[in-house]
């Protein structure tokens, strides 16, 4: 592999580090301005785990040490995730080995131990969190492999990098089957990501609380991992979604240093589209209660479902 390709790689995953809480505030204050609140400020997440990483842990005795090992192993899910997706260029030196499945693997390695660390301290509303997540990773992720799947006919592989080159390099052409994708996979992140209507992120009631609530035992530097793995999941899905739908603009294969740099402001201005979408969506959908959040997925996989069909029966 060139130098060039370890010097994208490293960039994406510095870029992820240290874009992910920005990306979050930024949400976080289109949302307040749409509501006609004032906006927090942008730097906020980044306040906040500064804050935590200097204070000192407090951790139940009947602790296991799974509850300690859990936010190390979900902030480096969320890493190692964050380095296979193709964010600023698709000539990443793992490319060959970073299938789109193994990336849902990753997400659900992250998922598995946060709920199991919820439940290790026997709490009442960890325990109810745990639960309601697995419920929600239960099925997201088979539509999240269906969206994944259609593009992957589309380009004839599973690598993400892959995907991503081949579908920037095709002529512009309108796809009935992504756009069916592209609204199931909206609705994905918004689960995944404990993001309203499935959840909020902003509620202080433990019996809604779906992500929230697994960490309400979590302090300090684990509960800064936890918050910055949040941040990282959220940029990360919407990587995914750049990878997917909208791949121009990155650096493809080996494209030289020149491309490279414009890919940079290219990520920044489509993180801040994708920002300003997302807190729409939340500003104008309600809260789901805990129970309808099954028909709002199985919407979200028969989406994905019409998509594979409609690429299978038309090629479109």
């Amino acid at each position: 592999m060139s130098a060039l390709a370890w010097l994208t790689q490293l960039l994406e995953v510095l870029a992820a580090l240290a874009l992910a809480p920005l990306f979050l505030g930024w949400v976080n204050a289109c949302r307040a301005w749409l509501q006609n609140r004032s906006a927090p400020s942008l730097l906020l997440p980044y306040h906040g785990i500064r804050k935590l990483f200097h204070k000192d842990a407090v951790i139940a005795d009947c602790a296991s040490p799974l509850f300690r090992m859990a936010p190390y192993v979900v902030f480096g899910a969320m890493v190692a995730a964050a380095a296979v997706i193709p964010s600023m260029g698709t000539g990443l030196p793992f490319r060959s080995a970073a299938d789109a499945i193994a990336l849902v693997g990753l997400f659900a390695i992250a998922r598995v131990f946060m709920s199991l660390a919820a439940m290790d301290i026997g709490t009442a509303f960890g325990t109810l969190g745990a639960r309601r997540e697995m419920m929600v990773g239960f099925l997201a992720e088979p539509a999240l492999l269906m969206v994944i799947f259609v593009a992957s006919l589309i380009s004839a592989t599973t690598a993400l990098p892959l995907i991503a080159e081949r579908l920037a390099v095709q002529a512009p052409a309108l796809y009935p089957s992504l756009a069916f994708t592209a609204v199931a996979f909206t609705m994905v992140l918004l689960a995944e990501n404990a993001r309203i209507p499935v959840d909020n992120p902003a509620t202080h009631l433990e019996l809604t609380m779906i992500h929230e609530a697994m960490l309400l035992e979590y302090s300090a530097r684990h509960l800064a991992l936890m918050e910055w793995a949040a941040a990282l999941k959220l940029f990360n899905y919407a990587c995914i979604g750049f990878a997917l739908f909208v791949p121009w603009g990155t650096s493809l294969g080996d494209a030289g240093l020149g491309a490279l740099a414009i890919s940079i402001p290219v990520l920044a201005g489509k993180l801040a589209v994708a920002g300003v979408w997302l807190a729409l969506l939340e500003t104008v959908s309600a809260k789901l209660r805990v129970f309808r959040a099954p028909e709002f997925l199985s919407t979200a996989f028969l989406f994905a479902v019409l998509g594979l069909l409609v690429h299978l029966l038309l090629g479109a």
